[in-house]
């Protein structure tokens, strides 16, 4: 096996509010970010499509030379990883490894709510899995958890509307939802990685006693403690602080969202899943 970037997979432009955390902490690495615009969103499809497409890239950036894969979508990770581990991985190559993002968020809850009582925002399909509460349950079976699917969220970050006055009414809105279901909610995960660019407009609907919570910090000590435990798999990860981009619609127009995070001199190369 040949050394090669870590690869970064997401259904649109939210895993770049994921890459931008890692490179902060690991700026030495070499990343590979997927973005399947052209698809987005994931939040309402079947998890037969979802996984259909999740594999796809996966493959796509196992092809480019990436050994490690992180699936920078919450929708993914609840309704492909698991399938993608068990039965795919064993099939391609038992060496490469994809990772998700649920887990290594819900580990740090323990020592972040005082009451016990954690609300989740997400998409419609995440919701529908139930893999935070699953997650939740299998490590802190006493905290109580509460869910609110927001399928309008993606959309409006990815047609450029999250910071439109037009956002408030359904930031606003599905925030009270999730609070009616239970008062005593002093956390909230943004369980979306799109999510964090509204990060202003939920903080202003929210309540100043809430947490909210953005994966990005979490994910990121999560895979530094991956790599630290794994040598093997860390000396498969070339180390030249490089960042190249890859998108299933137009580069242009990827390159004008990602601005939001990196300078406008990244390299972006529009490719086909299949």
């Amino acid at each position: 096996m040949l050394p090669g970037p870590i690869g970064i997979f997401d259904s649109g432009y939210g895993g770049l509010t994921i890459l931008s955390q890692i490179r902060e902490r690991i700026p030495q690495y070499d990343f590979l970010y997927l973005g399947d615009n052209a698809r987005t969103p994931y939040g309402t499809r079947s998890f037969e499509v979802v996984y259909e497409f999740t594999s796809q890239a996966v493959k796509t950036l196992f092809d480019m030379g990436c050994q490690l894969v992180i699936l920078a979508c919450n929708t993914a990770s609840a309704k492909a990883l698991r399938t993608i581990q068990q039965i795919d991985l064993p099939k391609i190559d038992p060496r490469k490894r994809v990772l998700g993002i649920i887990r290594p968020t819900v580990e740090y809850l323990d020592h972040i709510t005082e009451t016990r009582h954690v609300g989740i925002l997400a998409t419609s399909g995440t919701i529908k899995s139930q893999s935070y509460p699953l997650e939740i349950k299998k490590l802190f079976p006493d905290i109580t958890v509460s869910g609110e699917a927001c399928p309008i969220w993606v959309p409006l970050v990815e047609c450029g509307e999250g910071h439109s006055d037009g956002a408030d009414f359904f930031v606003q809105r599905h925030i009270n939802n999730l609070l009616d279901k239970d008062r005593q909610i002093d956390t909230i995960i943004l369980g979306c990685t799109h999510y964090p660019i509204l990060y202003d407009k939920i903080r202003q609907y929210t309540p100043s006693h809430i947490r909210i919570i953005t994966q990005g910090e979490y994910v990121s000590k999560s895979l530094i403690n991956y790599l630290e435990r794994h040598p093997e798999m860390d000396a498969l990860c070339t180390k030249q602080g490089t960042c190249r981009f890859l998108t299933t619609e137009s580069g242009d127009i990827f390159k004008q969202y990602a601005s939001i995070f990196f300078d406008n001199t990244i390299q972006v190369q529009s490719i086909s899943l299949k």
